[in-house]
């Protein structure tokens, strides 16, 4: 409406003073609503065309959408393991803080697990206890298997003294009884080292390793313990969380409720454009939203980037072939806007339907000097026409409330 009341003045607005101050033509008389196309066809066709292309240029240079949300991250409350809700910590909409507990899943196989794993790592250290002491007993088995050998070679000794003076003194028999006896406690010495070292090599290699494999079972028996308790992994706001105690949460089919973090939706505003101002939308753009959930306020944005793919055009493998037909409604080109100045956005709720501006400006291409007089004067009036889009985005912010509430029924 404004583009066609602009664009009136410079073509009917002149035809009907020509006709009527020129020809001397009166509005109602010789102009009369039946002759009024007949008399003003040339002002009236020049205004609908330069509407048409002023309304183009607009829209073209300085796109607007109203597919503009704060879209905002939920994470979905999920335990890592099945279980039985034992106890529930907050209601089902409440804030939580990091590392808050939400509910707790019954514990006691994991618990039992716990506790086995360390009477499993009491027991290795008793063993060791054990090996220990085992190790001073077979210190004193060597001594005393040691003695043993050393009074039999003393005796064997003495007996083959004895038989190298006189052979009728000491029977050859009684030497190779000796000779046997000194190989047997050899042997028994022998075996009271060898248990010696046994111990010690279980002291330390075996027992150490056994003890290690029973820290593990406990860390990994502590870990999945852990798990029973579902706690929140950072600052935010449960809500829809309906889980109580004896329900049975299953993490592939039904999740507790959803978290929703702090800032989630706070700082970035995603515009959904048309495909026709791909050319024109860039990172650098200055911007203006006015959101419904914050009525009659205009905010300034920046485009900080735009997204280089329409999601209308993702594929996901499997086993049908694509058919672009099934495309039924053309994708939009995403762009990301922020506040230009800090606390913008504060008092918009995350989620809010808004509608956005973005104005395309010339002013480096024109200072740079690469361009003619007539290209310039046209970027100027190019860049100048965003006015009107201001404009327009003004009245709509001013008749949004009165729109919604009024005549859509929103109340």
């Amino acid at each position: 409406m404004l583009e066609l009341l602009f664009c009136s003045l410079l073509t009917i607005l002149p035809d009907y003073l020509y006709r009527r101050y020129r020809q001397g033509k009166r509005l109602g008389k010789e102009i009369t609503f039946y002759s009024v196309w007949f008399e003003l066809r040339w002002g009236i066709t020049a205004c609908l065309m330069l509407t048409v292309g002023l309304i183009t240029v607009i829209f073209y240079n300085h796109p607007s959408t109203t597919n503009a949300t704060l879209f905002f991250r939920t994470v979905p409350i999920v335990p890592e393991v099945n279980g039985r809700v034992a106890q529930v910590y907050i209601g089902v909409s409440d804030t939580v803080a990091k590392d808050a507990p939400i509910f707790r899943l019954d514990s006691s196989r994991q618990e039992a697990a716990v506790e086995a794993a360390r009477r499993k790592i009491a027991e290795v250290e008793a063993g060791i206890v054990v090996a220990r002491a085992e190790i001073v007993g077979d210190e004193s088995k060597i001594l005393e298997a040691r003695s043993a050998l050393q009074q039999a070679l003393d005796e064997l000794e003495t007996k083959r003294e004895l038989r190298r003076r006189n052979d009728d003194i000491v029977a050859r028999r009684e030497i190779e009884r000796l000779e046997v006896m000194v190989a047997g406690r050899e042997a028994a010495v022998a075996a009271a080292v060898a248990a010696k070292e046994t111990a010690q090599t279980r002291i330390s290699t075996l027992l150490p390793a056994e003890k290690a494999s029973a820290e593990a079972a406990l860390a990994q028996a502590q870990a999945d313990l852990d798990k029973t308790m579902i706690r929140a992994g950072f600052d935010g706001r449960v809500e829809q969380f309906v889980l109580r105690v004896g329900d049975v949460v299953n993490p592939f089919m039904r999740p507790a409720g959803v978290l929703i973090p702090r800032e989630a939706g706070r700082n970035r505003l995603q515009a959904g454009f048309s495909q026709i101002e791909a050319q024109i939308m860039k990172p650098g753009m200055v911007a203006e939203v006015t959101c419904l959930s914050k009525p009659w306020v205009v905010i300034p944005m920046v485009v900080t980037s735009v997204q280089d793919f329409i999601a209308a055009g993702q594929v996901r493998g499997g086993e049908q072939l694509l058919d672009a037909q099934l495309v039924a409604r053309p994708g939009t080109l995403l762009a990301f806007l922020e506040p230009l100045y800090p606390g913008g956005l504060d008092g918009v709720t995350p989620g809010s339907t808004c509608i956005a501006n973005a104005y395309s400006s010339n002013h480096d291409l024109i200072a740079s000097g690469k361009v003619g007089t007539v290209r310039a004067a046209a970027l100027h009036a190019v860049d100048a026409v965003g006015l009107v889009h201001a404009l327009l985005l003004r009245i709509q912010a001013l008749i949004l409330p009165i729109r919604t509430l009024v005549f859509s029924g929103g109340h």
